[in-house]
């Protein structure tokens, strides 16, 4: 099933070579998780803050939750400011 992962600011160094920008469409199987996405492209859970799935946040517990054919998984790190 198709879905697109989108990382940004530090995130988006792990995204591979044919992103656009700061999102890819990824081929996963049936029952592929949140977590297990992150985890496929080497993303380091300490560096991720904040994940939401269609624009609905996946609190950590719940990164085990299994995606669907067309879902946007997003993740963003801690961010600091001032």
């Amino acid at each position: 099933m198709k879905v697109t992962l989108k990382l940004f600011a530090s995130l988006s160094g792990y995204l591979p070579a044919e992103k656009q920008g700061n999102w890819v469409q990824i081929e996963v199987p049936e029952g592929t998780s949140a977590r297990a996405v992150l985890e496929r492209y080497k993303v380091p859970p300490e560096q991720v803050h904040l994940v939401l799935v269609n624009g609905v946040f996946l609190p950590p517990g719940d990164r085990g939750r299994t995606l669907r054919q067309g879902d946007e998984l997003a993740a963003w790190p801690p961010v600091a400011g001032g």
